[in-house]
């Protein structure tokens, strides 16, 4: 029943319409989540430590006077 649902052409397909649907910038960030996240349960597995996210930097105010 399912023997020829994984076939290059359909992958073609599908990766069409989510590209259509979400598009490219939404698409990209959706990709990068999918591979932390698999990242992080092979590690929870493993029974490594989870990774820790690297804290936001904050922008730099362009009108305020430079602090020495």
């Amino acid at each position: 029943m399912l023997e020829g649902l994984m076939q290059p052409m359909h992958l073609l397909v599908i990766l069409f319409i989510a590209l259509l649907v979400f598009g490219p910038s939404k698409l990209s960030e959706l990709g990068k989540g999918l591979g932390q996240g698999i990242k992080n349960f092979k590690d929870a597995v493993n029974d490594k430590p989870a990774a820790q996210p690297a804290p936001p930097v904050e922008p730099v105010k362009k009108d305020s006077a430079p602090t020495a």
